[in-house]
C-alpha cells in the first residue's frame, strides 16, 4: 500500500488532472490510496464566499458563481461540451453549497460556517478527478474522507480521535483499498455531532499521514510543483537548493517554523510507524525529490522560512505590576480557548509578546478576552516572520533581512527568528 497526495497546484487546470492520471497510471502495479486537495486557488475563493456569507455583504452568491465557473471550465476541458461525465455529482455539490450560503442559522459561528463550506473544494476536486480516471478506463473508488477520519469539534483546527479513526479505517476502508484504487480528500473530517471539521489550513498532507500510518503504508509521496524540499522558497530567495534527504526531526523543525512544503502535523505519525515520506515534483515525476526517513542525513545547509500576514500582540498589566505566572496562565488559557497558535513568543517582567497568523475572526475575540481579564493589549499588523534554521551552516543577517526593519529578534539554539516589517 502506498499513499499519494496531490496538492491544489497539480490539479489547477485540465492538463494538470491529465498529468495526475498519467502518474497514477504509471503506478498501476501499486496498491494506491490517493489524497487530493482543492483545485488551484479554490480554498482562497471559498474563503471569500465565507467572508461574504458571514458578514452578510450580499456578494456571497457572486463569489460562489466564480467557484462554479472555474470548475465548469475544467469539466468542459476534460469532457467536452456534450459528454460531461460526472456533471451530476458536481451539480449536487453546487446545490449543497448554495443551501449553506442561504442558511441564516449557519452564519452565527464563523469557524463552524467555515468548516461546513471550505471542504467542498476537496469534494469537487476528487469527484472531477475520479470521474476523469473512469473515463480513461482507470477504475477507482471515490470515498468521502469524513466517513473515516473522526475528530473532535474544534472547528478549523480539529484534533483527530485516533482510537475511533483507527477502528473505522481498519474495518471499513482498508478492505476497500486492498481491492481498488481509492480517491479521497485531504483536510476534512467529521466531528462528534456529524458536522464537517477541518484539520487546519494545508491539512491534506496530514490526512495522507493519517491514512498511511493506520493502514501500514509502505511510503507516502507528496506531489508538489517544486523539485522537493528546498532550503528556501525559490520565489522569495535566490540560490535556493534542493535538500535530497531529511531526518524526521529536521522535517518537524522546518514544518513547525512554517515551511509550507510539509504540514507541521504530518511527520510525527510517520515517524512513529517508520514510514518514509517522499516529496516529489509532478512536473518531473522521474526525479527523486526529497526523502524524509529515520536513516537520512542531518541537514548541512541553513534553511530560510518566510511567513507573511503576521500580527504582533503585546500584552501588559494595567496596574503596572510584573507579568507573573498567574498572568501567563490566563494568557495561555485565552490562546487555547480562542484557538490561536503562537508562532513566536517573548516575555519580560512587564510584557508578553506573541506573534500569530492574521486569520479572519481569530485575533479580535482573543484581544477581547484578554482585555476582559484586565490586561492591556496592543496590536501591530503588516509584519512578516523570517526563521533561519541553521544546524550545520551559517547565514548573513544583512542578506537575509535586507532593508526591512526588525521589530523583534529571537535566538533559539539552532534557529534565529526575525519579525520584520512587510
Amino acid at each position: 500500500m502506498k499513499i499519494f497526495k496531490f496538492g491544489g497546484a497539480s490539479v489547477q487546470h485540465a492538463q494538470g488532472v491529465k498529468n495526475v492520471a498519467q502518474i497514477i497510471q504509471s503506478h498501476s502495479h501499486d496498491n494506491l490510496l490517493v489524497v487530493i486537495s482543492a483545485m488551484g486557488k479554490t480554498t482562497n475563493a471559498l474563503e471569500q464566499v465565507i467572508h461574504h456569507c458571514f458578514h452578510n455583504t450580499g456578494e456571497a452568491h457572486s463569489a460562489l458563481k466564480t467557484v462554479f465557473e472555474f470548475h465548469d471550465g475544467i469539466l468542459k476541458d476534460l469532457f467536452g461540451e456534450d459528454d460531461l461525465v460526472g456533471v451530476s455529482d458536481i451539480r449536487n455539490l453546487y446545490l449543497e453549497l448554495e443551501c449553506f450560503v442561504d442558511n441564516p442559522n449557519l452564519q452565527e459561528d464563523y469557524d463552524f460556517l467555515y468548516d461546513q463550506i471550505i471542504g467542498y473544494g476537496e469534494l469537487m476536486a476528487t469527484k472531477i478527478v475520479s470521474n476523469y480516471l473512469l473515463s480513461q478506463k482507470i477504475n477507482n473508488q471515490w470515498v468521502d474522507a469524513r466517513n473515516f477520519i473522526q475528530t473532535d469539534s474544534r472547528h478549523r483546527d480539529a484534533r483527530v480521535q485516533w482510537t475511533e479513526t483507527e477502528k473505522i479505517i481498519t474495518n471499513r476502508l482498508l478492505p476497500i483499498a486492498k481491492k481498488n484504487l481509492v480517491i479521497t480528500q485531504g483536510f476534512i473530517g467529521r466531528g462528534f455531532s456529524g458536522e464537517t471539521t477541518t484539520l487546519g489550513r494545508e491539512g491534506s498532507d496530514y490526512s495522507a499521514a493519517i491514512f498511511g500510518s493506520i493502514m501500514g503504508a509502505e511510503s507516502i509521496t507528496i506531489w508538489k510543483d517544486v523539485a522537493g524540499v528546498m532550503n528556501a522558497d525559490p520565489k522569495k530567495f535566490d540560490h535556493a537548493v534542493l535538500i535530497s534527504e531529511l531526518t524526521y526531526n529536521d522535517a518537524i523543525e522546518l514544518a513547525y517554523y512554517g515551511a509550507s512544503v510539509i504540514h507541521p502535523k504530518t511527520i510525527q505519525p510517520l515517524q512513529a510507524n517508520g514510514i518514509p515520506l517522499y516529496v516529489r515534483s509532478f512536473l518531473n515525476p522521474e526525479a527523486p525529490g526529497t526523502k524524509v526517513s529515520a536513516d537520512s542525513s542531518v541537514i548541512s545547509v541553513p534553511c530560510k522560512i518566510h511567513k507573511s500576514q503576521q500580527l504582533l500582540l503585546e500584552i501588559r498589566t494595567r496596574d503596572f505590576t510584573f507579568i507573573a505566572e498567574d498572568h501567563l496562565k490566563q494568557i495561555f488559557q485565552s490562546l487555547s480557548e480562542n484557538k490561536v497558535r503562537c508562532n513566536l513568543m517573548q516575555n519580560s517582567a512587564i510584557y508578553f509578546r506573541c506573534v500569530i497568523d492574521n486569520k479572519e475572526n481569530r485575533h479580535q475575540p482573543l484581544m477581547n478576552a484578554l482585555e476582559a481579564l484586565g490586561l492591556d493589549v496592543t496590536l501591530r499588523s503588516d509584519l512578516e516572520l523570517l526563521s533561519i534554521y541553521h544546524p550545520q551552516g551559517s547565514f548573513d543577517k544583512q542578506t537575509d533581512v535586507g532593508n526591512h526593519n526588525i521589530v523583534l529578534q529571537q535566538n533559539m539554539g539552532n534557529s534565529t527568528h526575525y519579525l520584520i516589517t512587510a
